[in-house]
């Protein structure tokens, strides 16, 4: 079982910056982690990918947030960030991480599946 928690939610006045990170943890000992991202999702709207990575550093942005956001991640501690800069009132949404994980099986083959945080808050406004 693979937990992943975020944390760096809040409040914050337009402008201003805030940084999520999320960490996985539980039984991960025998688990790769591919690909990480963040997705949000406001009320009444669909959830928008607003960054990912891979495990490589690579990194992919969401129209709305490219130029303001940094995502990057620590492959050692099995942790991705997001550094939001220059937030505005419309970045106001629910900020859910995710994780690609897969596994080998002692048949040769292996799962995969993607696993996600519980959510942070992140509200922007004066």
């Amino acid at each position: 079982q693979v937990q992943l928690v975020e944390s760096g939610g809040g409040l914050v006045q337009p402008g201003g910056s805030l940084r999520l990170s999320c960490a996985a943890s539980g039984s991960i000992f025998s688990i790769s982690i591919n690909d990480m991202g963040w997705y949000r999702q406001a009320p009444g709207k669909e959830r928008e990918l607003v960054a990912d990575i891979t495990s490589g550093g690579a990194a992919n942005y969401g129209a709305t947030v490219q130029g303001r956001f940094t995502i990057s991640r620590d492959n050692a501690v099995k942790k991705v960030y997001l550094q939001m800069n220059s937030l505005k009132p419309e970045d106001t949404a629910v900020y859910y991480c995710y994780a690609d994980l897969q596994k080998w099986l002692n048949s040769g083959d292996y799962d995969v599946w993607r696993a996600w945080g519980q959510g942070t808050q992140v509200t922007v406004s004066s």
